[in-house]
Parts: C-alpha cells; structure tokens; sequence
C-alpha cells in the first residue's frame, strides 16, 4: 500500500480539505455531549429553561455544521480515492501496452484484465473508506477518552475494558479471515481464466459435445471461490452482534457504577450522561481504527497484484541515442548471425541465422511446426529482441531505432487474425487514419476482400463485431491483410496468413501482392509449399537453424528438408514436373 503514496502528490490540497473537515466533523461531534450535561445539569435539574432552548440552539448548530463537514469528508475521500485509481489504471493499461511478449508470457490474460478490474475496484473502494476512517478514528478515540475522564476518572476503567475487547475481537478476525483475501483474489483470477476459454472455445466445445465437462470445471472453481467468500462473510458477520454486545455491556456498566456515583453525589447526571455518550463514541473509534487493519490487508493483496504489473521491467524499449534511417535507403531486412533464447531456457529458439531480405522481391520461411519460424519475424518489429547476432532493416539494427520509427516501417498480419470492434473502414484505416476511401478500396481489392465487403449491407460502413466474430476466418485474413497493405509500409510481413484462403484466392493475392510490393520487402511464412515455390528466395528453418536458402528448384535438389516438406504435400505428377523444369535427377 505504501507504493500507492506518489499516486497523493495531485490531491495534497484535497488532502489538506478533507483534513480540515474531519477536525470540523470531530469537533462538532464531540461538543454535542458537553451541552447535553449542561441541558440535564443546568436546565431539567435545575429548572431552568432559558439554559434549555440556549443550549439545544447550539446543539443544533454543531449537528448541522457536523453534517456539513461529514458531507465535506465523504467529497473529498471520493475525489480522491477516484482519482488516485483513474491514474493508477491508466499507467497499468499504458504499461501492459508496452509489454513485449516476453512480459505478456508471465501473467495470463485473465489475471491482467481482473487486476485492472476487480483489484483496481477493491483499491478504490478501501481507499475512500480509510481516508476518512484512518484519519477521523485517532483523533475521535483519543479527544472522546480525554473528554471522558475529564468528566468522571474514576469510570474510565470501563472505557478501557470494553476497547480491548474490541482490540481482541478485531484481532481474532484478523487472524482468520485475512489469509483468506488473497485466496479469493486467486481464485477470481482462475474463475475469469474459465469463463474467458469457455467463451472464446464454445463452438469448439460445442462440437466435441464437452458441455458437461466445462460446466463440471466451471462449477468447481465457482464452488470454491463461494466457499471462501462465505466463510470470510460468515467471520465478518459476527462482527456487527460482537460490537453491539460490547457497547451494551458497556453502557450497562456505566449506568450501573454512574448511578452509585451519582447516589452518594460525586457524579451528575448530566455528567454521567455525556460520559456514556463518549465512552461510545471512544469505543467505536477504535473499531473503526480495527477496521482499517482489516481493510488495509485485503486491499494490500490487490495493490500487490497492480504494482506486480507496474514495476514489471519492460525489455523492449527506446534506445538511448536512437539512430535515424538515412533518407532514400533501399528497404532491407538482414539476419546477422542471429540467435534467441527465452529467458531461462537451456537451448536456444534459433540459432545463428543470416540471410537477407531484398525490396522488390518475396522471401518465403518454411520449416515444421515449432520449428521457429513465427518466432524469426517477430524478431523484425522487436517483439522479442535477439540474444545474439542483429537484425538490420535498412541497414540498422532495430535495437538503435525508435519504436514508433520502427514500426511505421513494417505492415504486419499474425497467425490469427485480430479485428476491433467498428466498421470495416475503421479497421482497414486501424494503422493509417488519414488513408482517403479509394485508398481503402484499393488495399481491400488488393487483399482480394473487395468483393465480399462490397456484399456486406453498408458495404465498408458494416459494423465488425469485438474480435471479428461476425465475419468467416478467411474474411478476416483478408482484412487484415487489406490493413497492413493500407499502411503503405516498405516491408510487409505474412505470418502463415493464408491458411484460411482456397487455392484460387490465395493465387490471385500472391499475383497482387507482387505487383505493389516492387520496391517493399515482402517476407512470407508458411506450411505449404504452394504458397511460396514462386518465391525469389526461401529459408528452410528446422529445429532454430537455417538448413537451406535457395529458389524452389535449388532447394529441391540442395535441402533434403525442403524436399521431405514438398513430397509430403505435392502430388506425385507434380513433384515431378517440378524436378524435370529443374532438370533434376528423380
């Protein structure tokens, strides 16, 4: 909770406001008793009316000049507490954004989206209260003890007594119950984590007919988490009959020693009235301050949880002294001897890789599954950054470049297509939003979505589902595609981005892609051999390692990899026309 401190900086004359009307609220509080011993001692006792209607006026006034500040108190502990999450969450989002995958790889999604959620709610939440409980409870306890043994020393035993009960109670529940605070916390992570794959996963389940299994799974994490929050309820819950049996032993006692005091004439009535009227407020006081050791713990878990994340170090970011790509440099991507490791691994994802990637030309990756190869372009955008070797776009490690340099230069479409929710001319514009519409049109039609988009009713004004779950998984390949195109980028990278397009689509595409990829690099991943035989150049990657480099011809006849791959996917007749245009040995 401490961490939460710089987050106070911009609400110190708030602070200092809401300081102010606890003293006030306090004040007002405390002064009330005094003049109900001055009404009983000086007005009913002593028959005197005037001191009466003088009185109750001014007992009125602090009631309503007590409002006032505790209306004052509840405004400013909210402007607060709100503020300090508002800006608590937007450095959480802004930090999460800059994760490279690195970071993204140690927390789930779930886990992120209810820190931001759950957590940042239960911060806010105990924040308001503790602003004023922390501050009010202190100064109400100590100045009502003060006030009370001014009036009667010889009782204050009582006030005593009944405050380490409260201590001792509060101290039991605190044992109990708080262990459980950051186990509820874990398990609404693992109950998002659930209903997160359920959601996402339910055509899937649906056609594995596995209803019953998630429901069982569902239940289960649902049950245990009722089960810690019911016990947690349950131990708070005795809370409230505890308090109230200790402030009506407390009263009791003192009327019954107050009315002996005031029998043999050292106490009046008035008096003995006003000091149960504080001997209360100094009870409750220090409930409230128990309080606050419950709340702070419960909310210590969910700021652990957020600065987990905040104080996470991010391992891709600006370089120090940025280098600048000089103007008019022909678009390249080299691979220097390149190496990558995930942290704590004991072999490395690839190892020493070198080829170059020429503007005008398409350069193909192919390899088997886990072989690497989505893995090699991400280290382009610097998704990941390489733990040996460089990787150089126009000539300059992407290391020395700035991010925003960086990635304007690059038009990147992943394994699975991600659109936001919108229109279809938002997300084609989601890279380039002052793209004019023939632009747009023009990066559809290249991207070979033209003609379904066109069909849509409004046409690029239809609204696209979160995710793109309104649209088919070779549609949305191909409006990914049309928004990397719209970005206009000088190198284009293809991350098995096909594998949802038929053979027809896919060849009109390719034909496309060259004719306005002349002077951009255009770097291609993917499982089958047809969608790069007509590549300029193809890197074979097996187990992290280039095996072969070469046109389809050259690598048929040089890497027996390349070869295996080709058997198992081309026919027999078309194996051998390719080796016979070759003028290879079959």
């Amino acid at each position: 909770m401490l961490r939460i401190r710089r987050y106070f900086r911009p609400y110190v004359p708030h602070l200092l406001l809401l300081v102010a009307c606890v003293f006030g609220q306090v004040y007002a509080t405390l002064s009330l008793p005094d003049y109900t011993a001055k009404i009983i001692n000086q007005g009913i006792v002593g028959l005197d009316r005037g001191s009466i209607y003088h009185n109750g006026l001014i007992m009125l006034l602090y009631s309503l000049l007590g409002g006032a500040f505790l209306v004052g108190m509840g405004f400013f502990a909210s402007r607060i507490a709100t503020g300090i999450t508002m800006r608590m969450r937007g450095d959480y989002f802004r930090r999460v954004e800059q994760f490279s995958l690195q970071e993204f790889n140690q927390y789930s999604t779930a886990s992120l989206i209810t820190r931001c959620t759950n957590d940042m709610q239960q911060i806010q939440t105990v924040l308001a209260l503790l602003l004023r409980l922390a501050l009010m409870a202190p100064i109400m306890g100590v100045w009502a003890v003060a006030k009370a043994y001014r009036l009667a020393p010889s009782m204050t035993w009582i006030m005593a007594a009944a405050i380490s009960a409260v201590v001792l109670m509060i101290g039991l529940l605190f044992t109990v119950a708080i262990p459980r605070f950051k186990t509820v916390q874990k398990l609404i992570d693992q109950l998002n984590l659930v209903s997160r794959e359920t959601l996402t996963g339910l055509r899937v389940i649906r056609a594995f007919n596995k209803q019953a299994v998630e429901r069982a799974q569902f239940a289960e994490v649902n049950a245990n988490l009722t089960a810690v929050n019911v016990f947690v309820n349950r131990m708070m819950a005795i809370l409230q009959p505890g308090m109230q049996l200790i402030l009506s032993l407390t009263s009791v006692a003192i009327v019954w020693v107050g009315a002996s005091r005031i029998d043999n004439g050292s106490l009046q009535t008035g008096n003995m009235l006003a000091f149960q009227q504080y001997a209360m407020q100094s009870v409750f006081a220090f409930l409230m301050i128990s309080f606050v050791f419950i709340l702070v713990p419960r909310a210590a878990v969910s700021a652990n949880r957020v600065f987990d994340v905040l104080d996470t170090p991010v391992t891709i970011t600006d370089p120090t002294v940025p280098v600048a790509i000089p103007p008019g440099s022909t678009p390249s991507v080299v691979f220097d001897h390149v190496s990558f490791a995930y942290p704590g691994a004991e072999t490395p994802v690839l190892e020493d890789i070198s080829f170059t990637a020429r503007a005008g030309e398409t350069t193909a990756i192919i390899g088997s599954t886990g072989s690497g190869k989505s893995t090699l372009v991400n280290l382009i955008p610097r998704f990941y950054d390489a733990t040996a070797g460089q990787v150089l776009v126009d000539g300059v490690d992407v290391r020395d470049l700035l991010l925003n340099d960086l990635y304007a230069r690059i038009g990147y479409v992943p394994q699975k297509s991600m659109l936001f929710s919108g229109t279809v001319a938002s997300n084609l514009r989601y890279g380039a939003p002052e793209s004019s519409d023939d632009e747009i049109r023009d990066s559809a039609r290249i991207a070979q979505a033209s003609s379904f988009v066109e069909a849509l009713e409004g046409a690029y004004d239809h609204q696209i589902a979160q995710g793109g779950g309104n649209v088919s998984g070779g549609q949305k390949q191909r409006l990914s595609i049309a928004r990397a195109i719209a970005l206009h980028p000088e190198i284009l990278i293809f991350d098995d981005s096909f594998s949802a397009l038929d053979f027809s689509t896919e060849s009109r595409l390719r034909a496309a892609l060259r004719q306005v990829s002349r002077n951009r690099v255009l770097i291609l991943v993917a499982q089958r051999v047809t969608s790069l035989m007509h590549a300029e150049q193809i890197v074979v990657i097996d187990e992290g390692r280039l095996v072969g480099k070469g046109t389809h011809a050259e690598l048929l006849a040089a890497c027996a990899v390349y070869r295996e791959i080709a058997e198992s996917q081309l026919s027999e007749q078309e194996l051998g026309r390719e080796i016979l245009a070759a003028g290879l040995p079959r």
